[in-house]
């Protein structure tokens, strides 16, 4: 009996070892799960989008525009003060890269929504490969490239006809190279100038995809600098001076349209309870990520070497406060996200990697480090994943999953009006922890019917309408009037002359105006409401539009 009971106790203890050993391993698949999750999702609501033929978030049409004047040979930064009043105020890289699907397929909104939705994947792609060289655990690097594209902020824009997440593809790519760059030259003791020469293509890309991009660039010389002053300095010469050619190169081929639509029109007025309410939701979804980045970038600062990872997402978070300009908005902090999934991720693999190489007091005490650490960081990333809950719910089964989750199936969300009387709140099919927001919800049949309504209404007239949207004028092969984000820039600034648009409104020479948001500068809006009347209210996207015509 005694030799019975010695036998089964190991037996018994090796049956509970192996249990709890499973623990970690659940936790992870778990955690994997839950973010392929969102990537699912977030192809439900890109899909839905490249089906949809009008403006989604305001200023898609007017990206389509611009990529439309590519096509054709021609700059899109024009003269604001003749009509049809329109210009671009972005660089033109993207535009470009669109502009072959455009020659393929006409201007269809899909094309740079497939464009920049590509890009969010190459990003990810880009921060899983980084923290894979970090530590060689697929797991984890999968859940850091996964955790960019569960973002909300990712998710709302990833797949709009916006630059942006091209921009963020660029920088990223940039910083990804650089850091690989070090590494083999610290391995072999000699310079990679052709790999360091790429890194300069990439940040030359990602500045004439979108201004904002400056901030990695700023990043990226500031860790050449701390790795050595001289060859910073050589290579930034040369750096700007390419840039600074290409930028003098559009001016005088665009009359100095360029400078003025690029630059003059982006100066705008900083609001600071915006930039405050944004970066406590950014913090507040991505509590997990952006924690364990800025920790480990202390870390480094005082334990170890600052690696190009740390100043980036220091740099990026910093530049993030540029979101509190008016017109800006959460992608702002886009660059900042990719660059706490690298930097969390990396801190994880360190982690891992302190426990695998210490010399425990005992071999159990190792043995529960290696059980307890990937569970612990397996339940931090389920935590997370709470966190950014995003789900829209206009199928049943996706309904089903959120109520299983304990969410709501719908939300109760005004339509937004400025040109019309408030109406009251609506079920609307998508949760999101962000709060509420029309950024999300895939727009259904219901939204393309209004949007070929309005259009429908503008062709009864002779003439292009004067809208907020480019997309009805596009839809019926009209030109594109005005660009009102644009037009209200310049107006603030004191650089458009108005004289001829306010004149064509007073005598009542456009056949119809839409009014979304009434972002046009006061004078324009004045004469509107003197000389046209609303005909029409119709509901897209949550919007209300007003469709005016001659009084």
């Amino acid at each position: 009996m005694t030799d019975t009971l010695a036998n089964e106790l190991p037996a018994k203890r090796a049956t509970w070892q192996t249990l709890v050993a499973w623990v970690p391993k659940a936790l992870i698949v778990l955690a994997v799960l839950a973010f392929v999750g969102y990537f699912v999702v977030y192809l439900i609501y890109a899909v839905e989008l490249f089906r949809f033929p009008f403006d989604y978030d305001q200023g898609e049409g007017f990206e389509l525009m611009d990529t439309v004047f590519f096509s054709r040979g021609q700059w899109p930064y024009r003269d604001n003060d003749v009509y049809p009043f329109y210009s671009s105020n972005y660089p033109p890289l993207f535009h470009v890269v669109v502009v072959p699907l455009v020659w393929l397929f006409g201007p269809q909104y899909w094309t740079g929504r497939l464009v920049s939705f590509l890009g969010t994947l190459i990003t990810a792609g880009a921060i899983g490969y980084a923290v894979q060289r970090g530590g060689r655990r697929p797991w984890l690097s999968a859940l850091s490239g996964l955790a960019f594209l569960a973002s909300n902020y990712v998710y709302h824009v990833g797949p709009l006809f916006r630059q942006h997440m091209f921009m963020v593809m660029f920088e990223t790519l940039a910083v990804v190279l650089l850091a690989v760059t070090f590494e083999r030259e610290e391995a072999d003791g000699r310079h990679h100038n052709k790999s360091l020469l790429g890194v300069m293509a990439l940040l030359l890309a990602a500045g004439y995809t979108k201004q904002l991009a400056y901030a990695t660039v700023i990043a990226v010389f500031i860790f050449l600098f701390l790795r050595g002053p001289k060859r910073a300095i050589m290579w930034g010469v040369p750096f700007a001076a390419v840039t600074g050619l290409i930028f003098l190169a559009i001016n005088v081929a665009t009359d100095g349209q360029w400078l003025l639509n690029t630059i003059t029109a982006n100066i705008n007025p900083f609001v600071p309870g915006q930039a405050e309410g944004l970066f406590r939701q950014w913090f507040g979804l991505h509590t997990l990520i952006v924690a364990v980045a800025a920790l480990y970038a202390l870390y480094q600062l005082y334990a170890g070497r600052l690696s190009i990872y740390a100043i980036w997402f220091v740099v990026a978070t910093v530049n993030s406060v540029t979101a509190g300009k008016w017109g800006a908005g959460e992608s702002y902090f886009a660059t900042a996200i990719a660059a706490a999934c690298i930097l969390s991720g990396l801190a994880f693999n360190h982690l891992l990697d302190w426990a695998g190489r210490r010399q425990w007091a005992t071999p159990r005490r190792g043995w529960w480090a290696a059980i307890i650490l990937p569970a612990l960081i397996a339940a931090l990333y389920l935590w997370q994943a709470n966190r950014l809950f995003h789900m829209p719910t206009h199928t049943p089964a996706l309904a089903a999953v959120a109520q299983a989750l304990g969410r709501p199936s719908e939300v109760m969300i005004a339509p937004q009006t400025s040109c019309s009387a408030p109406r009251a709140p609506e079920a609307i099919p998508y949760v999101d922890a962000a709060g509420v927001s029309l950024l999300g919800r895939p727009p259904n049949a219901a939204d393309t019917a209004a949007g070929k309504q309005i259009a429908a209404l503008i062709a009864q007239g002779q003439t292009a309408a004067f809208s907020e949207d480019a997309g009805f004028n596009l839809f019926i092969g009209r030109d594109v009037v005005t660009n009102p984000t644009q037009l209200l820039n310049l107006y603030n600034n004191q650089a458009v002359d108005l004289t001829e648009m306010l004149d064509m409104l007073d005598r009542q020479e456009f056949d119809t105006v839409v009014l979304r948001a009434q972002f046009y500068p006061g004078p324009v809006l004045d004469v509107i409401g003197q000389r046209y009347v609303t005909t029409d209210l119709i509901q897209m996207n949550g919007f209300v539009y007003c469709v005016m015509r001659p009084r």
